[in-house]
């Protein structure tokens, strides 16, 4: 028999039985659907992390004061910022300084002890530029003496300020503070999110900071980010670098992206036993089909098939009900994966060795679903099957 002769045979026994033919595909659908899903959301979601480090960059680097020998908090040095710009491949430099005693508030009628847990931070007039900040409304401190404040994005959602809370005054360290700025969010230094910053002199003269640095962030040549990193801590503080802590904040995102990837096996996991559940159900739709259609088996027995014949007829079934699962299936999961990454404004990236995976594992599962049925029907003589 030729092979379109065979297929052709095998549609004709899913056509007779549409709804059996459907309820089984529909188990194969899902568990392709899953995995197909699951590899195109993940693989979406690390381009986007890609993405945003491509954009955010990753020469950022971050200073800041540790523990002492003694387990004792400690500070940098004044003059921490300068050494740092100093290294040969720094080419940006900015700093922030931490107010512990200063909180703000809406007005000052709240209790201090509800404070939102918003920091204050001084800050350098260079800040956004090296960390990659935008200006969401407003203007950054271009007047850094005088008694104004830019708020991070979820420091303004704290205080109930959006874009038209712009020239409003806001009570910081028990004086008024008007409000010139909202920033967007800052993946690469989230801890400005939930900050009130001002000018690093403002916050001298009124609020009697003591001009030390808590946080210096670098930007640093692509090729020398690992060799700036080795001499960061000896450089902000000489005197004890053990006491400096370095990071480098786009590994939290590389770290997410890896986290994320972890969870993609475990989901995988979940989508092949559901593919594994709807093989099952075309076994058993396979083994029914086989014993309702004796009578059929019999009678082209009687006429000439042999049984190579009727093993190729079922065999081609089950390979053309699963073939038809998985192509329902993989269609549903560039779906899914479409509509969930334009939800989230991700590009959208779905492997091609997953779309052919997906395929060649429902054809897997059709021949060895329908290899039991397809046996047992071609052991069948005509005058057993007649009888039956």
């Amino acid at each position: 028999m030729k092979t379109a002769d065979i297929l052709r045979l095998g549609g004709i026994g899913l056509r007779t039985r549409p709804l059996r033919v459907v309820l089984s595909a529909l188990g194969i659908a899902i568990g392709i659907a899953a995995m197909v899903a699951v590899v195109g959301i993940s693989s979406s979601s690390r381009a986007e992390v890609d993405r945003r480090l491509a954009a955010l960059g990753t020469n950022l680097l971050t200073a800041g004061p540790g523990k002492s020998f003694f387990g004792d908090a400690s500070h940098l040095p004044e003059d921490a910022e300068a050494m740092v710009a100093r290294i040969g491949p720094v080419t940006t430099v900015s700093a922030t300084g931490r107010l512990p005693a200063a909180h703000v508030y809406r007005t000052d009628r709240i209790p201090s002890a509800e404070s939102g847990g918003i920091a204050v931070l001084a800050a350098r007039p260079t800040l956004p530029g090296t960390v990659g900040a935008t200006v969401h409304a407003g203007t950054w401190l271009t007047a850094p003496t005088y008694p104004t404040v830019v708020l991070g994005a979820r420091a303004a959602t704290i205080l109930g300020l959006t874009g038209d809370g712009l020239g409003l005054n806001v009570w910081l360290g028990d004086h008024w503070f008007t409000v010139v700025g909202i920033l967007d969010p800052v993946p690469l230094a989230p801890e400005l999110d939930s900050a009130a910053l001002i000018g690093w002199p403002v916050a001298t003269s009124v609020l009697d900071f003591d001009g030390y640095a808590t946080t210096i962030y670098s930007r640093t040549r692509d090729d020398a980010v690992t060799a700036v990193a080795a001499v960061l801590a000896a450089t902000a503080n000489p005197e004890a670098p053990n006491e400096v802590q370095v990071s480098r904040p786009s590994d939290a995102l590389a770290a997410k992206a890896a986290t994320d990837q972890a969870y993609t096996g475990l989901l995988l996991g979940l989508g092949a036993v559901a593919l594994l559940v709807g093989g099952v159900g075309v076994a058993n739709t396979m083994v029914i089909s086989v014993l309702e259609r004796r009578p059929e088996i019999g009678l082209r027995r009687a006429l000439g098939a042999t049984r190579s014949h009727v093993r190729l007829q079922f065999l081609a079934e089950s390979l053309l009900l699963a073939g038809l699962g998985g192509a329902v299936g993989v269609l549903l999961g560039l779906l899914v994966t479409s509509s969930y990454a334009a939800w989230r404004s991700w590009p959208v990236v779905l492997p091609w060795w997953s779309l052919l995976g997906a395929f060649g594992a429902t054809l897997l599962i059709g021949v060895v679903a329908g290899l039991y049925p397809a046996m047992r029907a071609a052991r069948l003589s005509p005058t057993t099957a007649l009888a039956a």
